[in-house]
């Protein structure tokens, strides 16, 4: 069989092809997805990607799911893993009306699942307010953040108890994972080469700065720009042109020996417990 692992960080199988925006190691083969899939219609049994897609665009992730299809043979699979708009907000709403009841537990839950619903949408520096909210010295709902995002938030937890430096949010995930497109970072150079002749040439003002200094990071490809819930995404690929469209969860798969390739769980336990996974059929 011939699988295909988009957007993998350092989250790879060498039986795979790994693809990703930048490569980490012999087994990545580096392209930016957002031009395409470098491969020839028809010609994969497999494709998987695991929270991927909500960094792309609305239309960009539409176009994306296209390629997804146009890669795969006739009965090939798509498996995919995105955050669960569905589960974050009903989550949000339980610990709402429980903390409105003064549930000190839940006052605690809803900060964390706030953030969940927006933080990784509107920050403008990387970690935002959740990597704020994991570096602090006790986390009083611990139990629940682990629970939410799992092996995720114990790495960063661990780094910052163990007193190691972190730049960025989950460097070696998030930031391989989409990192700095390249495409989009020209067209930042050519709007700073525009407005420097726009202004002779002129230092530009600390606002100025600040305003450059946001608007690349949005673009390095940290934030998520769409999220999806079991209906949205279905529709989006029963549009594309999939069927037998099918919601699991991380342990159960049509793909022949999943578990062995440990991508959605790893020694037994789910990488990414706050998803949405979902497979269809290219028939």
């Amino acid at each position: 069989m011939k699988l295909v692992n988009l957007g993998c960080g350092q989250k790879y199988h060498k039986d795979w092809i790994n693809i990703d925006f930048f490569s980490s190691n012999e087994y990545v083969i580096q392209h930016n997805l957002l031009e395409g899939i470098p491969i020839e219609d028809n010609a994969i049994d497999v494709v998987y990607h695991s929270h991927v897609l909500e960094h792309f665009t609305k239309s960009d992730g539409f176009y994306f799911i296209e390629e997804c299809y146009r890669v795969l043979n006739k009965n090939g699979i798509v498996r995919i893993a995105v955050p669960n708009l569905e589960i974050i907000v009903k989550e949000y709403l339980e610990n709402l009306q429980l903390a409105i009841e003064g549930n000190v537990e839940a006052k605690n839950n809803y900060k964390w699942i706030k953030l969940e619903l927006f933080d990784q949408m509107i920050r403008n520096e990387s970690g935002g307010d959740m990597k704020n909210y994991l570096y602090q010295p006790i986390i009083e709902n611990e139990t629940y953040v682990y629970k939410r995002i799992g092996s995720e938030a114990k790495k960063i937890r661990d780094s910052f108890l163990n007193k190691s430096v972190i730049n960025n949010y989950d460097n070696n995930e998030i930031k391989l994972k989409v990192s700095i497109l390249k495409s989009l970072l020209k067209k930042v150079k050519t709007i700073i080469i525009k407005i420097r002749i726009g202004k002779q040439k002129k230092a530009l003002t600390e606002q100025e700065l600040k305003a450059l200094k946001i608007g690349q990071f949005r673009l390095s490809g940290e934030i998520h720009q769409w999220m999806y819930d079991r209906y949205s995404l279905s529709e989006l690929l029963r549009e594309v042109g999939f069927t037998e469209i099918k919601v699991c969860n991380a342990f159960e798969s049509e793909i022949q020996n999943w578990e062995t390739y440990q991508l959605d769980v790893i020694n037994g336990e789910v990488r990414k417990p706050d998803s949405l996974f979902i497979e269809a059929k290219k028939l």
